[in-house]
């Protein structure tokens, strides 16, 4: 019997109620607890077919529904502070016909009215908004929930690429109390050092770019962010109402005004003018340095902007056209331990392998057991991954709806997995680690270290090779390489005497390396190839370094007290001063060399420099490793300890600063001048 009118309303109703729970616990997940279960493609169709639900059934819609509202409650943790104009989100779409059917509804809004475009790049990072009184910066808010944000104006202070007081000429002295909008980002190279001295310092490392972003956005201690190198793109300006005819012209004056705008961006006489460039930029997705996760298509005219309006939530002269998701759902077929070369034991997934971003992926990082802990994984949940420019994805959360009841508790090894031996996991610290010294899974992750391009570039020492000469103990440490013979390489499984000949020479050619190259060989706990840099200039010597006392290491500039006492105590234990002998004994170079083609100024000795801006000859590693070559030592920002700015084309407000502070500022010519010649 067909259902009446009034039980399918009923249905419908309880179909619309459930969907608006389901969404608004995915929410509270993502905004609030920064934990979610879904991806955000799976979201979205939530919230489209909530849409599609409610424009059929306008009886139905409420007030305190999904769809009425902006988004998500903010995090704790800082003041809120009311939005003047709500921070919309924006509609999506994921294929062309979307942007088609987007165009359409535009023409016949515009009333047969020319409607052109601006496209520009959706960064993968955390929306604020900066309110600017008298042309200086007075509040940085984030999004919060799009009416409501988090006031975290001493964070925003700390982000060089957010001007502090508008720059002012003809263009912008007209506005002086507006607000900027835009997207705070890490750059891939800054994400990359910041996961590198994160593991340096055995800290869990973060994701992606886009949660680093967040996470420091929402740091208490504004130090902390500064040191983050947060940067910001502004992708527009507002005033009582919108202060130009067009955005592009908005975004124009953004760039006057001293703020950065993104470069990849163009205005589109039509929609497939858009279509292209969105086509043209997936293809250079990978060579950017920051994440982008699709296009924001905008109309260009700002009175069309204005008739257009908005619906509760989004803009109807704007949509995000979004790439496909670098995200994937799989089940995890067990849990597996590895042993690194500090001993530290990290655990990681073994998946079913699923298609994603381009490769199949078959393990995700689980980082420690407290990340177990609190993501509640087992063996065979099913759970989202995410790949954000690392080799190994990371697990972002269980789907616990799929549980079944006979997934299995992961259980802490209570010894090392690989030799046996004791577990360590000292008070503090979120990693556990195996204390044997003869832990071959420790000295085969050394061996690979040791042999690295950043440390001693032995070519052709990978980790299948690596396995063979630890399990035959054919090499017990690092210095049992420089006893190698023929023979012995040979003697290895598919060793055939031209690639041992090679192999051989390599590790000949690995004695003549730098004295930071083998300090940061050696793998000393917290000591990164820059840090390795800095302790080889300062001591000059491997014996020196050896020698050396907390107080003296402490006192060398950019080595603080826990990097102190970690040099101290591996170069104070008798294992591993043996261990250093051998190698001199085996003629590795244990001395700092100058070289002779850069000879040591006397003038820029103990000096600190900022490099700024790009240079025409020389990479910013070029330059750094110049300087350091001749005494000098390079920071990140300016400050009244800076005694020298270097200045290429573009530079920015770190130039700004070193004026306003009286420091001295030399172009990339007498760089070189002074210490080459």
């Amino acid at each position: 019997m067909p259902k009446s009118s009034t039980e399918q309303q009923s249905n419908i109703a309880r179909d619309i109620e459930t969907l608006r729970a389901e969404i608004l616990r995915h929410e509270a997940l993502y905004y609030v607890h920064d934990a979610p279960e879904i991806t955000d493609v799976e979201y979205d169709a939530l919230m489209r077919r909530l849409c599609e639900l409610e424009d059929a059934h306008p009886e139905l819609r409420t007030s305190d529904s999904p769809t009425q509202r902006v988004g998500g409650q903010p995090s704790e943790g800082f003041a809120e502070v009311t939005h003047p104009r709500p921070m919309l989100s924006l509609d999506n779409s994921y294929n062309i016909e979307d942007l088609r059917a987007f165009d359409e509804r535009c023409r016949k809004l515009s009333d047969g009215r020319a409607v052109s475009y601006v496209a520009e790049l959706k960064i993968d990072g955390l929306s604020l908004s900066l309110h600017y009184e008298n042309a200086t910066l007075v509040r940085g808010l984030t999004r919060g929930d799009g009416r409501r944000g988090e006031d975290v104006t001493a964070n925003v202070r700390t982000i060089q690429t957010i001007p502090l007081r508008l720059k002012n000429d003809k263009e912008t002295d007209a506005l002086h109390d507006i607000e900027v909008r835009g997207e705070a980002y890490l750059s891939r190279k800054a994400f990359e050092r910041l996961n590198l001295e994160r593991e340096e310092k055995d800290e869990a490392k973060f994701a992606n770019p886009r949660n680093a972003a967040a996470g420091s956005v929402r740091q208490l201690d504004a130090k902390v962010v500064r040191s983050r190198r947060l940067a910001f793109f502004a992708y527009d300006v507002l005033a009582n109402r919108k202060p130009f005819a067009t955005h592009h012209a908005a975004l124009e004056f953004l760039e006057a005004a001293g703020f950065q705008v993104n470069p990849h961006r163009a205005v589109c006489a039509n929609i497939d003018e858009v279509i292209a460039f969105c086509n043209a930029m997936e293809a250079e997705r990978d060579r950017l340095d920051y994440e982008i996760d699709g296009i924001v298509v905008k109309v260009d005219s700002t009175a069309l902007q204005e008739e257009f309006g908005t619906t509760a939530k989004a803009p109807r002269w704007a949509i995000a056209y979004k790439y496909p998701a670098r995200q994937a759902t799989t089940r995890v077929n067990s849990i597996v331990v590895q042993v690194g070369r500090t001993g530290a034991l990290t655990p990681v997934a073994n998946l079913e392998p699923v298609l994603l971003a381009g490769t199949i992926v078959s393990r995700a990082t689980l980082h420690n057991e407290d990340e177990i802990r609190r993501l509640d994984v087992r063996t065979g949940d099913y759970v989202n991954i995410e790949k954000s420019g690392e080799i190994i994805p990371k697990v972002l959360s269980v789907v616990t709806s799929r549980r079944t009841g006979a997934e299995v508790e992961f259980i802490p090894p209570a010894h090392c997995p690989v030799c046996g031996g004791d577990i360590s996991r000292p008070e503090g610290e979120a990693v556990s680690r195996c204390v044997a010294a003869d832990c071959a899974a420790q000295l085969k992750a050394r061996l690979l270290h040791f042999a690295s391009r950043r440390a001693m570039r032995i070519e052709g020492l990978g980790e299948a090779l690596a396995e063979q000469m630890t399990t035959t103990k054919l090499v017990c440490d690092v210095s049992d390489l420089y006893k190698l013979t023929l023979a012995d390489v040979i003697a290895l499984e598919r060793k055939a005497e031209k690639s041992a000949t090679n192999l051989l020479t390599q590790i000949e050619a690995s004695k003549t390396r730098e004295l930071p190259q083998l300090v940061f060989a050696l793998g000393v706990r917290h000591v990164g190839e820059r840090t390795a840099g800095i302790l080889a200039r300062a001591f000059g010597s491997l014996t020196r370094l050896e020698t050396a006392t907390v107080g003296q290491l402490d006192d060398v500039p950019e080595i603080g007290s826990v990097v102190a006492q970690s040099v101290h105590d591996w170069f104070h234990d008798a294992g591993n001063q043996a261990l250093c002998q051998r190698l001199r004994e085996a003629g590795v170079q244990t001395e700092y060399r100058t070289s002779s083609t850069t000879p040591t100024s006397a003038t820029f000795a103990g000096k600190q420099f900022v490099l700024t801006g790009k240079l025409s000859t020389l990479t910013r590693d070029e330059a750094r490793a110049l300087i350091e070559q001749n005494g000098g030592r390079v920071a990140s920002s300016v400050s009244k300890k800076t005694d020298y700015v270097v200045a290429g084309e573009d530079a920015g407000s770190k130039l700004d600063k070193a004026n306003e502070l009286g420091v001295t500022v030399i172009d990339e010519a007498t760089l070189k001048g002074e210490l080459i010649h």
